[in-house]
This record gives C-alpha cells, structure tokens and sequence, in this order.
C-alpha cells in the first residue's frame, strides 16, 4: 500500500510545483514583482527537491521560465528589493 500512497505524494508535489511557478507567471505579468520573487523562491525550493525523473514530469515551458528567465531578473546576481523607500522627494523638489 506504500506504493499508491507514494505515488499520489509524488504527484501532489510535482502539481503543486507547477501550480507555483503558474502562480509567479501570473505576478510576473501583472508587474508585481514583490509577490513574484516570493511565489518563485517557494516554487524553486520546491522544485531543488524532486529528483531528475520527477523535474522531467514539469512541461518544460514552466521549467524554462523558472530556470532561466525570471533568473534573469530574480538571480543572485541582481540587487535585492530594498522595501519601501520613497524616491518622489528627488523628483518634486520646492523651486527657491
């Protein structure tokens, strides 16, 4: 009985993989990159613990964009968000 009930465990996880990177997708095209960077690091984390065969079960187009594109954006390599610092003061300066 360990087998069905692995099998629907391995299941889940990789549905529920791909339901986040979806998820992040969605943010990503609605511009709200907050909530995008945090759907993708679950996703990602996610995703580190399936196996080779399990990473194979994802359609590729979401493994592309989780990989590679928001990578690019979203990478270490990339400034990480600094909150909520306003920049206006700069741009609306009092004339003297």
């Amino acid at each position: 009985m360990n087998k069905p009930e692995n099998n629907q465990t391995e299941e889940a996880l990789i549905k529920e993989v791909c339901r986040r990177i979806r998820v992040a997708r969605s943010y990503w095209d609605a511009h709200n990159n907050r909530a995008c960077r945090q759907e993708r690091e679950k996703a990602l984390a996610l995703y580190n613990t399936l196996t080779k065969a399990q990473k194979e079960k994802i359609p590729q187009v979401l493994r592309v964009w989780l990989r590679y594109r928001s990578e690019k954006y979203f990478g270490s390599h990339q400034t990480p968000p600094q909150g909520n610092k306003s920049s206006n003061k700069s741009k609306h300066r009092k004339r003297t």
